[in-house]
């Protein structure tokens, strides 16, 4: 069955810092907040990975690892979210069997999706549906047309992400996207609670259930 949460955060470099942006996700309610941390050593991602641990704890808040399996699980994270690039889901579960915790995985194009609809995920990614600086090698963007049929397609819990912001949000949500995944349009805001706020109220309005 097909979760419906509106917002998953995605932090990496935010201005007002990592733990700031976590606890506004967390008075938030939002439902999904993952830790990507690009460059900086092992030490420094394990420990801030505990840090935003202790502040979801016992929330709705799932927190999410990016990437690395061990840090995940030395942290005692929700989850973690691969990407196509990264070690194969089987390779993840195999590492950390323990039960209940959730493996997000990547998606760019069509053969991906239905790779994914093999390994059953908890949730895929789909995009970028915009182009973003925010990675590198960066693969091309699908356009709101094709992110909408890929969603449509499958029974896997989706979410939108890439380049999406309050400018375009309410387009993506008429194509089709259910959840929608956020990177700068928070960690970029001064406020990071008004921004998330903001940008639910534009899910509110416009997502179809």
């Amino acid at each position: 069955m097909k979760e419906v949460f509106g917002l998953y955060l995605v932090l990496t470099e935010p201005v007002t810092g990592y733990e700031k942006c976590t606890e506004a996700a967390v008075e938030t309610g939002v439902r999904y907040v993952q830790l990507r941390m690009k460059n900086n050593s092992r030490e420094e991602v394990l420990d801030m990975a505990q840090r935003l641990r202790r502040i979801t704890a016992g929330s709705a808040t799932r927190f999410i690892v990016n990437d690395d399996v061990e840090i995940a699980r030395e942290a005692d994270a929700d989850g973690m979210h691969l990407g196509q690039q990264d070690m194969t889901l089987a390779e993840a579960r195999k590492r950390w069997p323990e039960p209940g915790k959730i493996f997000g995985w990547s998606t760019h194009d069509e053969d991906q999706q239905r790779r994914a609809e093999e390994l059953a995920p908890d949730y895929i990614g789909v995009g970028p549906v915009f182009a973003t600086p925010t990675k590198k090698d960066a693969d091309p963007t699908l356009g709101l047309d094709r992110m909408g049929r890929m969603i449509r397609r499958t029974a896997l819990t989706t979410v939108a992400i890439g380049g999406i912001n309050h400018e375009n949000l309410a387009e993506v949500l008429r194509h089709g996207a259910v959840n929608y995944a956020v990177v700068r349009a928070v960690t970029q805001a001064s406020d990071p609670r008004a921004a998330i706020q903001a940008l639910q109220n534009i899910w509110s309005e416009h997502h179809v259930t």
